[in-house]
């Protein structure tokens, strides 16, 4: 471990040299500083099979520790159809279900810290209308952990007519399963959380998440809605309704949903959730700025058991041993490393244990749907990072 972190000292060393001369940390290329001081180079051969197996179109990577990022890379296309366009390192992903920890349980966990909201508190308390049914005793902390026995998707048909009134349904579905008694990865209950934000706090959670988080944060390019210079340099996924998805949120029912809903719809680029991934191993602080406190971010990552999963457990909005665990690899600390994974090709993982992260992000939903897959490259290049920075430094 001391030799790895006199590796990453060296090369943020390098690194605060480029901000001397003008440039900043994130444009610094690890293939511009000559050798490469952490070993990461081969990665690049990890990525590129992946490509070229037609797994994804391209990918970006960062990989860094809480002081910074000393590895970035694009690699590929950011879109093969109706052009080709190269991969940036500054592309704009649909973030999809890593909507859930960035944006809404970070919030959630933000309202709990300041006494607005309890674990143990009732959904229905704040949100009356979700009471029917047999859900009036459902917690927020079920809720986070996906155990409020809610069905994973409800039907399409219920994203008719307003707003409003697709909310109104997802309040009044049934459960499927007696809430506390099973663990069943379920979108509809973010949707209830990020509709729990704004019944608590009064804005909206993208609102919430960009003042309260993200820009805080200097996260100025993690957004819902992207428009501009974001909306351009957006990664498409699908041809979907006689016109490429770009700049619009891929997830359907985030999109009858108007493009914000507290289990999709959040766009980012690795830079920025670089920047999340080092506050959280910083334990809520960055640069100076907190927005968690130390024991917001300890509540937040702890591991909890699930309950008719005898080998599964989570923490509040991350996975650590569930079927999300390939974007974990074979090195990360299995019980209090925490990730999470969207639909869309997107990931990131933390390992506080050996100060490490990465974020890689692709759309392998690009140009061809489902015949993308990004669970080949995420464990992969995981465990290639955890087998360098970790066990390699291990046995020195």
């Amino acid at each position: 471990m001391i030799g790895r972190m006199i590796k990453i000292t060296r090369l943020l060393f390098v690194s605060i040299m480029g901000l001397a001369l003008g440039c900043s940390i994130s444009e610094v290329d690890p293939v511009e500083l000559g050798p490469d001081p952490t070993g990461l180079g081969g990665v690049d051969a990890v990525v590129q099979a992946a490509i070229d197996r037609g797994e994804v179109p391209g990918a970006v990577l960062v990989v860094g520790n809480a002081d910074g990022v000393f590895y970035r890379k694009a690699y590929g296309h950011r879109a093969v159809k109706p052009d080709t366009i190269a991969m940036t390192p500054d592309t704009v992903f649909d973030m999809a279900s890593l909507t859930k920890p960035t944006a809404t349980a970070t919030s959630v966990m933000l309202l709990i810290e300041r006494g607005q909201l309890r674990l143990d508190d009732k959904i229905a308390k704040h949100i009356p209308a979700f009471g029917q049914h047999g859900k009036q005793d459902i917690t927020v902390e079920e809720l986070l952990l996906h155990r409020g026995g809610l069905t994973p998707d409800n039907s399409m048909k219920d994203y008719v007519g307003t707003r409003s009134e697709m909310i109104d349904r997802i309040h009044a579905l049934p459960t499927r399963w007696e809430p506390g008694t099973v663990y069943k990865y379920t979108d509809v209950g973010f949707i209830v959380l990020g509709e729990l934000v704004e019944a608590v706090d009064g804005r909206t959670v993208d609102v919430f998440a960009r003042e309260e988080l993200f820009e805080p944060l200097g996260m100025n390019e993690t957004t819902f809605k992207p428009t501009g210079a974001l909306a351009e340099r957006c990664a498409p996924t699908e041809f979907i309704d006689e016109k490429w998805r770009l700049a619009e949120v891929h997830d359907p029912r985030a999109y009858a949903l108007g493009g914000v809903a507290g289990h999709a719809g959040l766009f980012s680029t690795v830079d920025d959730l670089a920047r999340y991934c080092r506050m959280m191993l910083n334990k809520g602080e960055l640069d100076g700025v907190r927005v968690l406190s130390e024991q917001a971010v300890k509540t937040m990552t702890t591991p909890r058991d699930l309950p008719g999963d005898d080998n599964g457990w989570r923490t509040y909005g991350f996975s650590t041993h569930t079927s999300e665990k390939s974007a974990r690899g074979a090195i990360f600390d299995p019980e209090n490393s925490f990730g999470h994974t969207g639909w869309t090709g997107t990931a990131y993982w933390i390992d506080p244990t050996n100060n490490l992260f990465y974020v890689l992000l692709t759309s392998r939903c690009h140009p061809n749907g489902s015949e993308g897959q990004a669970g080949p490259i995420r464990r992969e290049v995981a465990t290639f990072i955890g087998e360098v920075l970790i066990e390699g430094e291990a046995a020195k």
